[in-house]
């Protein structure tokens, strides 16, 4: 049976609307009618057929639209999720999905007595190392996992005038890239025991924090996650180690850049990785070094799954409560960056 075609209403074209969100709608075979946005050539010159609007409520008071789509920034997250659904929507919301844990819970039980869908856009999910990474710890290649690193190093030694470095709630590096690694080590090892974090500005001028070192304990794993502006070489991005092997990876998922050079999503080459940026494992026993396939990356998953969830009812990609989890974690870095304590991570509220 041919599936309906589901009319989305986007919040935003800046990065995350334009190249993210609206060429995977697309591809997912939905169809954009509305976008909230100051942006009008640009949507006219990508997204011809849909309507521009002025602001958010016109949005929601539109019969047509099933699914808003939220990719503002992080402040307005929660009043725009919880606007839509109010108004009957299913909501996506870009990550970071709240600010506070507390707003997220709010959130995720708003959707529950709406009986609608409700998201959170993380699409790192779905990146080649991580899904690459997820296939071998399936298949034991590794071994029991005795540490995990992850690593998000860019080069941006000036400081930008834009929102994200703005001194306003959610903005700073840890809220934008640190979510995805928290996201992924959650996805991989369930939640941890405590935390220990530095969360701090390096460049001059900064006012929001820039880097973050993270230690996540679970038993006797350690799992690191760390992100630098200052880092000219970036060097590795995952290390993994096992009792029978290690996993070696460098190089970033190809699909943002292929996003932004307007490489459609349902392209062939959509989501394959060089051969260069093959990840290495090396045995222990022998000091055997093998490169390891990357995984196809598959952002294009998220919208399919949020399109089954809307037409079936089946669970939604990414959960509100699985993001409520990640803003905790967050919460908790600031809280042992501020005292230079551990932070005891407390077990699961019951819903």
């Amino acid at each position: 049976m041919a599936s309906i075609v589901i009319n989305v209403g986007l919040i935003g074209f800046g990065l995350a609307g334009r190249y993210f969100h609206a060429p995977l709608i697309v591809a997912a075979g939905m169809r954009i009618s509305a976008i909230v946005t100051s942006r009008t050539e640009e949507v006219r010159a990508t997204v011809a057929d849909a309507e521009v609007l002025a602001a958010s409520e016109a949005l929601f008071a539109r019969d047509d639209v099933e699914l808003v789509v939220i990719a503002s920034p992080n402040r307005l997250h929660v009043p725009q999720a919880a606007g839509a659904l109010l108004a009957g929507k299913h909501v996506v919301v870009d990550k970071p999905f709240s600010i506070t844990a507390a707003d997220a819970r709010e959130l995720a039980a708003l959707a529950r007595r709406e009986d609608r869908c409700l998201a959170a856009f993380h699409n790192r999910r779905w990146d080649c190392d991580f899904l690459t990474i997820q296939k071998l710890i399936r298949e034991a290649r590794l071994g029991e996992l005795s540490s995990y690193y992850a690593r998000w190093d860019r080069y941006r030694p000036a400081v930008v005038d834009r929102w994200r470095e703005r001194e306003e709630p959610g903005a700073g590096v840890l809220y934008d890239l640190g979510v995805h690694l928290i996201d992924q080590a959650l996805c991989l090892f369930g939640r941890f025991d405590w935390i220990q974090a530095d969360v701090w500005s390096q460049r001059k001028g900064s006012v929001v924090d820039d880097a973050f070192e993270l230690v996540l304990a679970q038993g006797t794993l350690r799992v690191s996650l760390a992100a630098t502006s200052l880092a000219a070489d970036t060097g590795w991005r995952y290390r993994i180690n096992g009792r029978r092997a290690s996993y070696l990876k460098s190089g970033f998922d190809p699909q943002e850049p292929q996003l932004r050079s307007d490489m459609p999503a349902n392209s062939a080459q959509f989501g394959l990785e060089p051969r260069e940026q093959w990840g290495h494992l090396t045995e222990g026993a022998t000091g055997k070094v093998e490169a390891i396939v990357s995984e196809r990356g598959r952002w294009t998953s998220f919208y399919e799954g949020m399109q089954q969830s809307i037409e079936r009812g089946t669970p939604v990609p990414v959960s509100a409560d699985e993001a409520s989890t990640v803003i905790e974690i967050v919460e908790a870095a600031f809280e042992s960056s501020r005292s230079g304590r551990r932070v005891h991570l407390a077990a699961p509220e019951p819903r």
